[in-house]
């Protein structure tokens, strides 16, 4: 009797409060202390959120570094940045070929020039212009009509040559079409003048040219042209 009391009170579980330890929820903490008693590494990997800090630092920066390339050299003066107008033909040549005079020489200098083919030339717009005055006292504005005497002095730099046969003596503005005004010309700005010879007939005198002008890149006014060269057969 004593033995199989013994053996039952042996083989029996023992009367806890506590459930038993293999019923327990495994936890972060336990299973730390589980891979220190069997040896394993301490250090854990990194989590995603430093993961993705870090990957947005080494944006921030490769970003940062990319804006300071493409930013511009604040050491060099801003009159040192932009290089000027080239010089093709300066205004003792330009008077070399055009009959014009001041008040009426609209041609300061010419930058691009291909004879009897087009031209590129310019005009500086100041203050100092005698049309001012009257054209507005208030609000300074190069008059429409003198634009389009500007361009037709470019082209009669392209024309008044020799491979085209043009003689300043005989050279006259015959008309305009399809002229535009598309923005105010200012005091202070710099008219820009293209002329392009589209056809030319000897025969008769008559060459047909499109002009165009621009201010700090953008078309301000443009038109097609006829110039009498006085070569024709009359």
């Amino acid at each position: 009797m004593s033995t199989a009391a013994s053996s039952t009170t042996l083989f029996s579980p023992a009367p806890s409060s506590q459930p038993p330890i293999f019923h327990k929820p495994t936890t972060a903490l336990s299973l730390s202390r589980v891979s220190l008693g069997l040896g394993l590494p301490r250090s854990l990997p990194l989590s995603t959120t430093h993961l993705k800090t870090r990957r947005n630092s080494s944006r921030f920066t490769t970003c940062c570094s990319t804006d300071a390339a493409k930013a511009p050299d604040k050491e060099t003066p801003i009159e040192l940045r932009y290089e000027a107008f080239p010089t093709v033909m300066d205004i003792n040549q330009i008077r070399e070929i055009l009959p014009h005079r001041f008040p009426f020489l609209l041609v300061d200098r010419v930058i691009e020039y291909n004879p009897g083919v087009s031209a590129v030339a310019i005009k500086n717009v100041t203050i100092n212009d005698n049309f001012f005055p009257g054209h507005f006292p208030e609000r300074p504005i190069m008059p429409g009509v003198l634009m389009v005497e500007a361009m037709a002095q470019v082209g009669g730099l392209v024309m008044l040559q020799p491979e085209v046969g043009g003689s300043r003596d005989t050279f006259f503005f015959a008309g305009i079409d399809k002229v535009r005004f598309r923005k105010p010309v200012i005091a202070g700005d710099t008219l820009v003048m293209r002329m392009t010879l589209v056809k030319l007939q000897k025969r008769f005198g008559i060459a047909k040219m499109e002009g165009k002008a621009y201010v700090g890149g953008e078309v301000v006014c443009e038109g097609e042209f006829l110039m009498a060269t006085g070569t024709g057969s009359d």
